[in-house]
């Protein structure tokens, strides 16, 4: 195996015996080739467009499949084996594209076995050339971004042709030979179909289930059992508060989750208590102490403790192998029969003893620029000076304690404006209020980064000056693609100035890394003493 795509890579190169995140050896290569022939049926079916022989299935089926390859998603082999058949049959039955398809159209196993040795040949190390290589792996992970948030969107009605089509017209690029002009554009592009994805999953779910609303959320514990929910997936919660209502059993949320709390449709239901928990890198503490069933809904799952595996149930894209996995029915609808079954016969949780700090979420587009003249007086008058943008992910080094430094080194008058995992660094810091407005303003889950740039756009029209004009900061925490997809979006704005970190990603060429600093100013984070100087002058 060869896996660069997470910030945890192994000596920030590569992964190659097994990845930092559990995936084996096998998992990696099963996920190389399954990406390989999501680009044989890209062309196929592109070519197929042209003459209106084409399946109108594909996009979902690369956007799932993508998705299924990002990190802490799915570990099972059998899951994997799966969708490699059927990519084969997919493909097999589209019209071929011409009389020189490349391999990835027209390969077929003769045997198991056969899967495992091509798997090996077509991974990211089969692009020589080192930055030929990484626009193709900024490209292809950036795709797997959109190709998780779209899947959500898709979850609740929400479909979009054209982002469909960019997914299928950007792994058909990574087997043709292109300029690295052409390649950079194709990243940019990326970005830009991030975008536009970002603002379709906050229609799906703003139309779902209402808009955020700013909600303070409770850590403490009950005394009734519970049933925790992890992951990003909204419909999934919604569906086991309606199946647990009236059972005497308590829903908690937990890491990306947390911002369910703030959506309106979810206040009707009493027993959705509270947040158990932070992040996902501390899932094997917590979800031992939690003592009832642990529902994971997408990533990201950690490779689980015997002690509570068979407590482990998972559901969509999600998989791990010897844990029940919650499939749905054809119009969709699960059945968490038996998460509420074994929650009953549970422990209530236990307290995890780190304070009982409410915590606050659903500061969204529209939640603030409901008190926008508020901010925008706070800004006038020099209450607020500056907002640092401390959006994205969570992860399990001691380097991401600098994150928790930097806000609390921030001065009084600067406001945190984050989203993602990332604010469980120092959202329980209580940094305190500016006249009555949070100096952390969590948007919600990754995905709601969008609503960081509507804001950032709309105060950049309230004063009349450019977004790079503003004050205001980036210093973002990466982790996975869907972070990746966020930085292309925020790029393909033309927002400069980003500060990225703890480090860069392995997967950057320094030519194509030096394109982004002449392009876009990128910059690495370093010391908080050295950031704060730079970042805020202080």
């Amino acid at each position: 195996m060869f896996c660069n795509q997470c910030e945890e890579t192994v000596k920030g190169i590569g992964c190659t015996v097994k990845g930092v995140c559990g995936k084996e050896d096998e998992i990696a290569v099963y996920q190389d080739l399954l990406i390989y022939l999501c680009k044989g049926i890209a062309i196929r079916n592109l070519a197929a467009m042209k003459t209106g022989e084409d399946d109108p299935n594909v996009g979902l089926f690369i956007a799932e499949a993508l998705f299924s390859t990002l990190t802490n998603v799915n570990f099972d082999e059998v899951r994997f084996s799966d969708l490699i058949k059927k990519a084969i049959t997919i493909r097999d039955a589209l019209p071929v594209s011409g009389p020189d398809e490349p391999d990835a159209c027209t390969w077929r196993p003769a045997s198991e076995p056969d899967i495992i040795g091509k798997g090996k040949t077509v991974g990211l190390l089969a692009t020589e050339n080192e930055d030929v290589r990484s626009l193709r792996s900024t490209l292809i992970f950036g795709m797997k971004g959109i190709a998780a948030y779209y899947t959500h969107a898709e979850i609740l009605g929400k479909t979009d042709a054209t982002i469909e089509s960019f997914l299928q017209k950007g792994l058909a690029s990574t087997l043709r030979d292109l300029s690295v002009d052409e390649m950079v554009a194709l990243v940019l592009e990326c970005g830009e179909y991030g975008v536009k994805v970002l603002a379709l999953l906050d229609a799906a779910n703003t139309g779902a289930y209402g808009k955020p609303q700013i909600t303070s959320v409770r850590t403490t514990v009950g005394s009734r059992p519970g049933i925790l929910i992890t992951g990003h997936d909204l419909k999934d919660l919604e569906m086991l508060l309606e199946q647990s209502k009236d059972t005497g059993v308590d829903i908690y949320t937990h890491g990306e989750m947390l911002p369910a709390h703030a959506y309106p449709a979810f206040k009707k239901y009493p027993h959705l208590f509270g947040n158990y928990g932070g992040s996902w890198p501390h899932q094997r503490e917590e979800f031992e102490s939690f003592n009832g069933p642990l529902l994971i809904t997408t990533n990201c799952i950690v490779p689980p403790k015997d002690s509570y595996k068979e407590r482990i149930f998972t559901t969509g894209l999600t998989g791990y192998p010897g844990v029940t996995h919650i499939g749905a029915d054809a119009d969709g609808t699960k059945d968490f029969s038996a998460v509420i079954a074994a929650a009953k016969i549970s422990k209530p949780p236990q307290a995890l003893g780190q304070g009982d700090a409410d915590l606050i979420t659903g500061c969204a587009h529209d939640a603030v620029l409901a008190i926008a003249g508020t901010v925008i007086d706070a800004v006038k008058n020099g209450s607020i000076k500056k907002f640092i943008v401390m959006a994205g992910c969570d992860g399990r080094h001691k380097e991401r304690d600098y994150y928790t430094k930097f806000a609390e080194a921030l001065p009084k008058d600067t406001v945190i404006l984050t989203a993602g995992c990332a604010k469980y660094r120092y959202n329980s810091l209580g940094l305190g209020t500016i006249g009555g407005i949070p100096r952390v303003l969590d948007a919600g889950q990754c995905n709601d980064c969008y609503s960081l740039v509507v804001i950032a756009q709309a105060l950049a029209e309230a004063f009349g000056v450019g977004i790079n004009e503003l004050p205001i900061a980036y210093n973002i925490a990466w982790y996975e693609q869907k972070a990746c997809l966020v930085l292309l979006s925020l790029l393909s704005l033309g927002i400069k100035d980003i500060t990225l970190g703890p480090k860069l990603p392995a997967f950057v060429s320094p030519a194509v890394l030096d394109v982004l600093v002449k392009n876009f100013d990128l910059k690495p984070n370093t010391t908080v003493e050295e950031d704060m100087k730079r970042i805020i002058g202080a």
